[in-house]
């Protein structure tokens, strides 16, 4: 495997297996990771991640930690949304006074604004 070079998860689960059953009739580690052209530091990088996991398994796993993924910024997203509201609501902005709640002056005898008549 080329340095740098991305690996699907069905990819790493199928070069485990041989290493693993090599190691098992006797086969040292590094001659097994070489002849599957990996290093030994890789061997165990995926095998702490993917071991013991079939192909189908591994694919959707990592579906599922891409979807995690997803949502985890979704819920962070709206609680950052939700809490500039919560601010907002708690200070009392208005679009007529920066300083507090909107003051409009009471109606006039007639029911009419004194401001706006005409």
């Amino acid at each position: 495997m080329r340095r740098g070079q991305e690996t699907s998860a069905e990819q790493v689960v199928l070069k485990l297996r041989p290493i693993q059953v090599q190691t098992a009739q006797g086969k040292s580690l590094a001659v097994a990771c070489k002849e599957a052209e990996i290093s030994e530091q890789g061997y165990y990088r995926w095998r702490k991640e993917y071991g013991g996991l079939q192909a189908d398994q591994a694919t959707k796993m990592k579906d599922l930690e891409r979807e995690n993924a997803r949502l985890r910024r979704l819920v962070a997203d709206l609680s950052l949304g939700n809490q500039v509201l919560a601010d907002v609501a708690s200070e009392g902005w208005s679009r007529a006074s920066p300083s507090g709640p909107a003051q409009f002056p009471a109606p006039g005898p007639s029911g009419v604004n004194p401001r706006c008549s005409t």
